[in-house]
């Protein structure tokens, strides 16, 4: 792995979806850390996050989807409503997010929470 910005920025714009999957992780809440030892982990649709940076900061939501194409997530707290009534999320990166609540149906997820590290 290279250590030159241009490289850096290419690997990332470049990276296949299994790949970007991984790079949305977020921290996890100091309840979580103990709990599952563990500092981040990859979000996903169903997981409660708190926005901790930008003009939504201090807002709980819970996620309404993920984009991995431009590396960004949609929180249900972060939407303004558009002149005809919808709403409009706004696009939040990860590292300004830490999940409160982790969304555990999924057995394959709750496998890989609990795989040690």
């Amino acid at each position: 792995m290279s250590k030159q910005p241009r490289k850096q920025r290419k690997a990332l714009y470049t990276a296949p979806l299994h790949k970007r999957h991984n790079s949305m992780s977020v921290h996890l809440s100091d309840d979580l850390k103990e709990e599952f030892n563990r500092r981040s982990f990859p979000v996903r649709k169903g997981d409660s996050v708190e926005i901790v940076r930008g003009d939504f900061r201090g807002t709980e939501g819970k996620v309404e989807g993920v984009d991995l194409k431009n590396y960004r997530v949609l929180v249900d707290g972060a939407s303004s409503q558009k002149q005809d009534g919808s709403k409009l999320y706004q696009p939040i990166h990860p590292s300004n997010l830490v999940l409160t609540e982790i969304y555990l149906d999924d057995e394959r997820r709750n496998q890989a929470l609990n795989r040690k590290v």
